[in-house]
């Protein structure tokens, strides 16, 4: 297979590409990034070679898309800006990258017949109310968000995905382009930007700067490692029915306190070791995915079920790994000082 991976450099796209190169060594990987300050060619360096190339460039240059989309299999569609809190302070970065972007990457698809699975998130769907007796691994009732879910986004970013989100459906009914797409939850793990959550807040105690937690902590995310995210695109991208959606979560329902809390013990401070801090403008209140779908009709299903351990890793992973993030810590925690974050 030639495979051709979008954000292939970023966070959870160059865990996918990691992912493929180690599990299916007859595909040959290239890797499409504009290398904006979320990619990183480090993500990568060291598989490049004669299964994995990467391109520096748009997603929006047409003539240079339909150049390598002309030779390829399968394209697995990850790049978008996707950092809420930039979204709110200039959203014409998203407009661009997620609206343009993809519809210049669906009519190059649709040119040469390619394979095209779509990789969103969760927050197309807006949010759910809270619930205060969270479960430790999804048991319970409680509603979740489901491919039957109304799409009702947020912010700038959702609401750029859903955009998103909504041509490919269109591409996929009109011109009957062979694809699929997967709406994700919160991703933690290795190569993730210090400015997410989780890794802003591992670096920080690692810097010596007391963690932030934005207004009461309450709101809640369903977390998924990235390793488990990955197989589930490739089982889609694989085994998924065309035209089809499907939702990809580990029933990791965590609010932020408890998250903030679990990565201090871990880390060996006091839990309450933490300042508050005003909350994000139209904060999404709880996610939860319901990936049955997936599971009872493609066989998947996550393998990192306790977050406790791969938190650890992950702690783990940023104490080793600190020449990869220290050069960028003090612009990003100066950014969110300007905000009063």
């Amino acid at each position: 297979m030639q495979l051709l991976i979008t954000g292939g450099a970023g966070f959870i796209g160059s865990n996918f590409v990691r992912y493929v190169y180690k599990n299916h060594p007859n595909v040959q990987i290239t890797v499409l990034d504009k290398l904006t300050y979320a990619g990183n060619r480090a993500n990568v360096e060291d598989i490049l070679g004669d299964r994995v190339k990467l391109v520096v460039g748009d997603i929006c240059d047409a003539p240079l898309v339909d150049r390598l989309m002309s030779h390829m299999d399968a394209c697995v569609h990850y790049a978008a800006e996707s950092h809420n809190d930039n979204s709110l302070i200039d959203p014409s970065p998203f407009l661009h990258s997620n609206v343009v972007g993809t519809y210049t990457l669906l009519e190059s698809a649709r040119k040469y017949d390619v394979r095209f699975h779509h990789v969103s998130t969760d927050e197309v769907y807006g949010d759910l109310p809270l619930r205060e007796n969270l479960p430790g691994h999804g048991e319970g009732k409680g509603e979740k968000f489901t491919t039957e879910s109304r799409y009702n986004p947020s912010s700038p970013y959702s609401s750029t995905k859903a955009a998103s989100d909504m041509l490919v459906h269109g591409w996929t009914r009109s011109f009957k382009l062979r694809a699929t797409i997967s709406n994700c939850s919160n991703n933690y793990g290795p190569y993730q930007h210090i400015e997410k959550f989780i890794p802003r807040q591992i670096t920080n105690i690692l810097s010596g700067i007391r963690p932030k937690l934005y207004g009461t902590g309450k709101n809640v995310r369903d977390w998924i490692h990235t390793e488990d995210h990955s197989r589930a695109v490739w089982t889609i991208l694989t085994q998924g029915t065309i035209g089809e959606t499907y939702l990809i979560g580990a029933n990791g329902e965590k609010d932020n306190k408890t998250v903030l809390e679990t990565i201090l013990r871990l880390m060996g401070r006091p839990s309450d070791d933490y300042e508050l801090v005003k909350d994000r403008p139209g904060h999404d209140l709880r996610y939860a995915i319901d990936a049955s779908k997936l599971e009872t009709e493609l066989g998947w299903k996550p393998e990192y079920t306790d977050f406790e351990t791969g938190l650890k890793h992950t702690i783990e992973w940023y104490t080793s790994h600190q020449d990869w993030w220290k050069g960028e810590k003090t612009a990003v925690e100066d950014k969110y000082a300007q905000q009063g974050q």
